[in-house]
């Protein structure tokens, strides 16, 4: 809680906040409310509203009339909001090492990587998996929450005595300004395809916004590249601090050897400062043999030593990502978030490349994103998967029939593939069908707590239908 003349010295009022909110439907007595301004919504139109709910003070970039409590009007409130949140919470990215993590794939790997091999004792984590540090836990709507929450979690972070937060940072968050007042001691950036292009307009426009996270670098900090990434001429130059690269690209920092990838771990042969390291990973597929060079890297680049990173690989797992339930028979389910058609690519290649007969994959595409890359994960699915189930993936206010239609209609042969809107029923499907040796993949929604449809946030968890799927199965059996 703060006095309002402490965040706003040339306010008269000694009025205490309580907190900080954007939403008026979130303010409750004491609150301070900031209109910013939405890409559909300006939250001027609800002055009244949060006025109605308790706020004691607005903040305001328009003339607004006399409401009978402290205005305090700033010239950019989406500016303001940053700063102010940093301000409120005692500015507790400051008594934090941030390591922040993007990219269009990898971002939630990485950023769980980093958080166990630096300890959970040690370092928070914010991301699509939530919020977690130390006993703390919360789950979250937005990859990167919008301010008010992020500086909340960062003060909840120093009070439990963490060191570290491992931070997802997505394109949109820095697009909307979240980010603005922070700088980053390690920066990852993975890879950039495209995606959200329904909110950025361009591909140029999401790379640039990507590209701040390395400009937000401290100087004395570390930017973390994938050398073998296409964009990689391009991203450095963005770069504010010492660039280490990793890849197979023989002048990486953070060289990939060699693997041999299989169905439970993955062996790897890291090269640094022209030393080799032989481990096993419990994270498969190549792509996670990047993510895990790419998460050694930034934890090196922090000053922990090889030896204690390595003795926390077996540790390694990552909830939705890979994630291989437990059958009982000699088939396999493996969840997965991937949703950008590299990622599914990667995933489906993967599959190929250990022991299977059939190939079965349910898949779905989100209402209200980039429309064009639907029949590119219907082509993708299509090419690798011997059947495709489609069906709903936050289908938003879309038709989930015309998100479906979409991605097959480059395909031809209807004996490979058939269309099951309800996902409960399409994961029941899957599993059902599968038979020894057969490789089930379950994508898009990986962990997450909801579906997000025309009636808002549902509730449904993908591993816990899977899972009543395979008890259903061992029942019949």
């Amino acid at each position: 809680m703060k006095k309002l003349k402490e965040l706003y010295p040339e306010v008269e009022s000694d009025i205490s906040i309580r907190g900080i909110k954007i939403n008026s439907k979130e303010v409750v007595t004491g609150d301070l409310f900031v209109c910013t301004m939405g890409v559909t919504a300006d939250r001027h139109e609800f002055i009244e509203d949060a006025k109605e709910h308790g706020a004691a003070a607005i903040v305001v970039s328009k003339d607004v009339a006399d409401l009978g409590i402290p205005i305090i009007k700033v010239s950019d409130t989406n500016r303001e909001l940053p700063y102010l949140c940093q301000k409120f919470n005692d500015y507790p990215d400051r008594d934090l090492k941030i390591i922040g993590v993007t990219g269009t794939d990898g971002k939630t790997s990485v950023s769980v990587i980093v958080q166990t091999l630096l300890g959970s004792d040690l370092c928070g984590y914010i991301g699509t998996n939530g919020v977690n540090c130390k006993g703390f836990s919360k789950s979250e709507v937005n990859t990167t929450p919008d301010a008010p929450n992020l500086y909340s979690y960062l003060k909840e972070f120093v009070s439990r005595k963490c060191q570290y937060v491992s931070m997802e940072t997505s394109s949109e968050a820095f697009f909307r300004g979240r980010l603005q007042a922070m700088s980053f001691d390690v920066s990852v950036f993975t890879n950039i395809t495209p995606e959200h292009l329904n909110i950025h307009g361009s591909f140029e426009n999401y790379l640039q916004s990507k590209l701040m996270l390395l400009k937000q670098t401290k100087k004395t900090g570390f930017c973390i590249l994938n050398r073998d990434e296409e964009h990689y001429d391009v991203v450095r130059t963005a770069c504010n601090g010492k660039i280490l690269t990793y890849g197979f690209h023989k002048d990486c920092d953070m060289r990939i050897v060699e693997y041999q990838l299989g169905s439970k771990n993955t062996s790897i042969v890291f090269q640094y400062l022209g030393k080799e390291y032989r481990i096993n990973s419990p994270l498969l597929a190549l792509y996670n043999v990047y993510n895990l060079a790419a998460a050694m890297l930034a934890c090196l680049a922090l000053g922990k030593s090889m030896e204690d990173i390595i003795c926390n690989i077996s540790k390694l797992h990552i909830d939705g990502r890979m994630e291989v339930l437990d059958t009982g028979d000699l088939y396999s389910v493996i969840v997965d978030f991937a949703h950008t058609p590299s990622a599914i690519e990667n995933i489906l290649k993967f599959a190929h490349s250990i022991e299977h007969d059939r190939i079965i994959t349910v898949i779905g595409s989100a209402g209200r994103r980039d429309k064009l890359k639907r029949p590119l994960i219907g082509n993708v699915c299509d090419k690798y998967s011997d059947y495709t189930i489609f069906t709903t993936d936050d289908p938003r206010d879309e038709d989930p029939m015309d998100i479906c239609k979409m991605m097959i209609e480059n395909l031809k042969d209807e004996a490979k593939y058939e269309i099951i809107l309800d996902r409960s029923s399409a994961v029941f499907k899957a599993i059902s069908m599968a038979k020894n040796h057969d490789i089930v993949l379950l994508l898009c929604k990986g962990n997450e707590p909801y579906q997000i449809t025309v009636n808002g946030y549902e509730y449904y968890n993908e591993v816990e239908e899977a899972e009543k799927a395979i008890r259903a199965k061992k029942e019949r059996s």
